[in-house]
């Protein structure tokens, strides 16, 4: 947990879109400009101000997925970051193929905005339909690396937390919750304490919150939970890591997307051996990793390699 993970900003790629791609009218309300640049400024200024109403109108119905990803920390981190570059260096490039399109470049390695600025009867807009692929699928990769590198963090902080008797209990013992009750130190993390094993953004992201009818706050796009059983799967057979009430037998941590298909797609576990897995739960997934209580990597899930 203590690793640092560089926030990337939220839009940009280093491929650009098929030249090739119809061009698209503008959706319903969505803004249109005089000319590209116009069109450029107008988002660079939004991204700045952190204005999601602006960028929702400059990308019309089609941009919802690309202005929220639905964890508003990495949004803001992101449109800053954008922001930040295209200050440093902005142009807009005609295509030479298509007179009626154009991409927007930011920074001084020249990213290319993913989403083209395209022409419809003489006025310009964004394309959000064409560039909206894109977008997500590397939104949803830096989120799930980020989820893959807080699972093994996670196992760090309980290596730690098990070092010294945190309850005054008379053994060691693993942390059975996320954030530890008020006054205790029961959980990861501990409100009002100066030092802590986990960063508060990660605590926050506890899915327990949701069994509390409280709204965590995801994660880099993630919810995590914490297992207290594994199945017949998993290395060991099916045990128990409570007995007596203390967690004794190991741990283990579920971390899913927020929202699939926008914020993440995979699923991730991990237990006390530090080997992540991987799976695709689907459309359901929400429901189904808030369901599960056991750690047990069977052959649907795939083991990731390496740090």
């Amino acid at each position: 947990m203590k690793r640092t993970v560089k926030t990337i900003a939220l839009w940009l790629g280093a491929a650009a879109l098929a030249a090739g791609t119809a061009l698209a009218a503008p959706q319903g309300s969505q803004r249109t400009f005089a000319s590209p640049q116009e069109a450029a400024q107008a988002l660079i200024d939004a991204a700045g101000h952190n204005d999601s109403a602006a960028m929702l109108k400059i990308f019309g119905p089609e941009g919802k997925d690309i202005v929220e990803s639905g964890d508003p920390a990495e949004d803001k981190n992101g449109r800053a970051e954008f922001a930040r570059m295209a200050h440093e260096k902005m142009q807009v490039e005609p295509d030479p193929g298509m007179p009626n399109r154009a991409t927007l470049v930011v920074g001084p390695q020249d990213w290319p905005f993913p989403v083209p600025i395209v022409a419809k009867g003489g006025q310009w807009h964004f394309d959000a339909g064409a560039g909206r692929v894109e977008i997500l699928a590397r939104r949803v990769g830096r989120n799930e690396m980020t989820a893959i590198d807080v699972c093994r963090g996670y196992v760090e902080a309980q290596m730690e937390y098990a070092a010294a008797d945190r309850e005054s209990a008379g053994m060691l013992q693993y942390a059975q919750k996320i954030v530890s009750t008020t006054g205790k130190k029961d959980g990861l993390y501990w409100p009002g304490e100066p030092q802590n094993l986990v960063p508060k953004a990660f605590a926050d992201a506890s899915a327990a919150m949701l069994a509390e009818g409280k709204k965590p706050e995801p994660y880099h796009g993630y919810y995590f939970h914490i297992l207290k059983a594994q199945g017949p799967e998993a290395e060991g057979g099916a045990l128990d890591y409570v007995v007596k009430g203390k967690m004794i037998g190991g741990f283990a941590l579920v971390a899913f997307p927020a929202e699939y298909g926008v914020s993440g797609i995979k699923t991730f576990m991990v237990n006390h051996h530090g080997v992540v897995y991987e799976k695709d739960l689907g459309t359901g997934t929400v429901a189904l990793a808030r369901q599960m209580t056991r750690f047990n990597p069977d052959k649907t899930w795939k083991a990731i390699k390496g740090e």
